[in-house]
């Protein structure tokens, strides 16, 4: 963007100002290239498209769903806080991270402090760190130990572009690290010597998300022995597989000769369920439910207006919670693919969801640099979606306001989503 800024002062400066001796043009220069380099939106040329947008997203920004804790900057990931419960731990395009306590909007002071946006985060229950990859193609560190007491450490490098996701585990009892980067490259990282044991290749785009298989766990455990399947998704649009050992990493056979195609375009976010089948999301507009009995054929699809962000699910509701780049947070019924409640809050791309309250609740984080948090419990989602109904009846206020707000009037799908809370009530 900065050289078109410079190209078009460049033309204008040569061709529609040539007497530019003259004090009136060397001030109209003046004007010009401090434009150039301006971040007001007055200082661009806008479609009238753009500038009703911009008008929507302001008036938007002042409503209260979700109750949002606003931070400075544009937040790119979250991640629950393991240490303390009822907090967030989020990624910001300042390059920082910090703590979010949902309850009383406290946010820590940042625990790491980078030069560049923060992409992804991941935590290491074996040596108590946070991890967060960063667009300087380095991973940070911050150790977090129960005390509170926070000891940064040297950051990891290897990467030859943007670090994209993260994913902290455990070999032979060892704190393992797995990235991914824009690089097209799976890294496998020990810990304990902060060196890479393994480099793999076989994307052809940016790494996006991992997910462990939960079947290639021994029986009866929970975290990964000596060994794990490891799920890889990509801007290829394609998912492949991997064994992962402390001596050893390579792509399954099976994924070599054809990996998972489940999707037009990329994809952004992978998640197993209890029954180790995969759902995932995608710039196809679509989040999918893929049955691994049925050779990871997709036998629910959940339709979006845009790219799909992220998704989630809660096993004790039944429920998938989606985020999308139009804003919204969708919740589902995980067995029919039922559209149950829309929240709308957000002004701004919806980037990342992490589950709370043994899944009772969701929070959501955005371009917006809002953390919002939401309700899975079907009570409190016919209570929305009533209040809803009443702000476009105008019981809370007129229609027009209402809609400005954000809350606006509810649409055909959002009508028929409170009939089916209520049925379920009754």
């Amino acid at each position: 963007m900065e050289h078109i800024k410079r190209d078009i002062f460049v033309y204008l400066r040569f061709s529609l100002l040539p007497n530019a001796d003259n004090d009136q043009s060397v001030d109209s220069i003046d004007r010009i290239d401090k434009m150039s380099r301006s971040n007001d939106s007055g200082h661009y040329f806008q479609t009238s498209d753009s500038l009703a947008t911009s008008e929507r997203k302001a008036v938007k920004a002042k409503n209260k769903h979700g109750e949002p804790i606003k931070l400075p900057s544009k937040i790119l990931a979250a991640h629950r806080d393991p240490v303390k419960p009822g907090s967030v731990l989020i990624a910001e395009a300042a390059g920082q991270t910090k703590t979010v306590h949902l309850e009383n909007a406290e946010i820590s002071r940042p625990s790491m402090n980078a030069t560049a946006p923060l992409t992804s985060l991941a935590y290491s229950r074996g040596n108590a760190t946070l991890y967060a990859g960063c667009w300087d193609k380095h991973i940070y560190s911050s150790q977090i130990p129960p005390s509170g007491t926070q000891v940064v450490t040297s950051p990891l490098k290897s990467h030859t572009d943007f670090v994209k996701c993260l994913l902290a585990t455990s070999l032979h009892g060892q704190p393992v690290l797995i990235s991914g980067g824009a690089d097209a490259q799976i890294i496998v990282w020990n810990l304990a010597t902060s060196q890479p044991i393994h480099k793999l290749k076989g994307h052809t785009k940016a790494l996006q998300d991992f997910a462990i298989d939960p079947l290639s766990f021994p029986e009866g455990c929970s975290e990964p022995q000596d060994s794990f399947i490891l799920f890889s998704a990509s801007s290829d649009r394609e998912i492949r597989r991997w064994h992962i050992a402390i001596d050893s990493a390579h792509e399954l056979s099976e994924s070599i000769e054809k990996p998972i195609l489940a999707h037009e375009t990329s994809i952004y976010k992978i998640t197993f369920d209890q029954e180790g089948d995969l759902w995932t999301a995608s710039a196809d507009k679509t989040a999918k439910h893929l049955v691994r009995s049925r050779g990871w054929e997709a036998d629910t699809m959940l339709q979006h207006p845009d790219f799909v962000k992220d998704v989630v699910v809660s096993e004790s509701a039944g429920l998938v919670v989606t985020a999308c780049r139009d804003e919204e947070v969708r919740v589902w019924d995980a067995s029919s693919g039922d559209l149950v409640c829309t929240y709308s809050g957000h002004y701004e791309e919806v980037t990342g969801l992490v589950m709370m309250d043994s899944d009772r609740k969701v929070v959501s984080v955005s371009i917006d640099g809002t953390v919002r948090q939401w309700s899975l419990e079907r009570g409190d989602m016919a209570k929305y979606l009533e209040q809803r109904r009443k702000e476009r009846d105008g019981e809370e206020g007129s229609s027009a306001g209402a809609e400005k707000s954000g809350g606006g009037m509810l649409t055909a799908e959002e009508e028929a989503e409170l009939a089916d809370l209520m049925d379920d009530d009754d």
